[in-house]
């Protein structure tokens, strides 16, 4: 008697970080795959462009204070920003951030993972790069990272930084100072409770940026 042939999991060729692929050892996956990979919880981190007094963009969203602070910056210098994507797995970022980026002459990302965290999209919008997909919440992103092996994930928008801090998951955070009072504008921090950091590197750029960095520290 021939044995019955064993069903072909849909995820078998896709490649994730590590080799993992998307619920291959979640309980309610039912493809006898070998080895079984646990999932770990990615690290999470932020890179931020910020004011002197705290702010990430004007009232409005506007973040054009970057552009006229960029004309100080000397060219090919980006601020360590190369080398902290060169280690990155995939991004989180929210809803306001991704439509932003999505404006921008060029997707900014590449072909690297992107999930987007919206509870008012029902879908992205067709000109999205296949790369990214929509979730409901930072839960859920997190679960998917997990899935799919990520290991470093960068998150950025303001209000989904603060739910990872409150969430108690991110865990390390690269401040940029720009040497600007904005006076008003969307704070990065806010409404999240008491957490220490603790300072991992900080150094000054000559033309006016200061660039910190912290580990989280609930």
């Amino acid at each position: 008697m021939q044995a019955e042939p064993q069903p072909i999991c849909p995820s078998a060729t896709v490649k994730y970080p590590n080799g993992a692929p998307c619920a291959r050892s979640l309980p309610f996956c039912s493809f006898p795959c070998f080895p079984k990979v646990s999932p770990m919880p990615p690290t999470c981190l932020a890179f931020v462009g910020i004011t002197l007094d705290g702010f990430i963009s004007r009232p409005d969203g506007s973040i054009d204070y970057l552009a006229a602070a960029n004309k100080a910056v000397p060219e090919g210098e980006d601020c360590g920003y190369k080398d902290f994507m060169k280690d990155i797995d995939a991004l989180i970022l929210g809803r306001k951030t991704f439509e932003q980026v999505l404006g921008f002459d060029k997707w900014s990302y590449g072909d690297l993972p992107v999930i987007v965290i919206s509870s008012t999209l029902d879908a992205l919008p067709s000109n999205t790069p296949t790369s990214a997909e929509l979730c409901r919440d930072g839960d859920t992103a997190i679960e998917l990272a997990e899935m799919r092996g990520y290991e470093r994930v960068y998150v950025d928008g303001g209000e989904t930084v603060r739910g990872f801090v409150r969430a108690k998951l991110l865990d390390q955070v690269t401040l940029t100072t720009v040497p600007l009072l904005l006076g008003s504008g969307r704070p990065l921090f806010g409404g999240t409770p008491e957490v220490w950091l603790e300072l991992l590197d900080s150094h000054s750029y000559p033309f006016g940026f200061v660039q910190s960095t912290y580990r989280l520290k609930y």
